[in-house]
């Protein structure tokens, strides 16, 4: 599925829409560049989730945890990691036993761990316009901004 979005706050909006579908165990592969949305995307994806508190980069921290949604999210940052072997040694699989919903970005760096994700691809195409490709089986046919 492909979206535009004109702003951070429709990129949140849709984000919201397919993070109210989400299901226990989804984890959320993002991919692109530095400053394309990954993060507001996330914003919206916890909102849909319900979360409460607000959302913010784990660029220093690796993951944020939000836990007073639905279900927890996870939300990860692997710009740091070098491989998959590096995000199973800070308890990848711990993360995902825990029944909630991993959102990781720079998913490249890891991607022999993702396996099955749901692939989100965030493309600039204007100072605010954003294409964002939605890849894996959520049944988001009839989702619309």
């Amino acid at each position: 599925m492909e979206f535009y979005t004109n702003s951070p706050q429709e990129t949140e909006a849709l984000a919201a829409r397919l993070g109210a579908r989400l299901t226990p165990g989804t984890v959320i592969a993002y991919r692109g560049p530095l400053g394309a949305g990954k993060t507001a995307f996330t914003r919206g994806l916890a909102r849909g989730l319900g979360v409460r508190e607000p959302v913010t980069s784990p660029t220093y921290t690796i993951v944020n945890e939000y836990l007073t949604g639905r279900m927890p999210l996870f939300h990860f940052d692997m710009y740091r990691l070098g491989s998959a072997e590096e995000l199973f040694d800070i308890g990848w699989e711990d993360y995902l036993d825990r029944g909630g919903v991993c959102a990781v970005e720079w998913s490249e760096n890891v991607a022999e761990a993702l396996m099955g994700a749901v692939t989100v691809t965030i493309a600039v195409t204007g100072p605010e316009t954003r294409r964002i490709t939605v890849e894996g089986g959520l049944g988001l046919a009839d989702v619309e901004l």
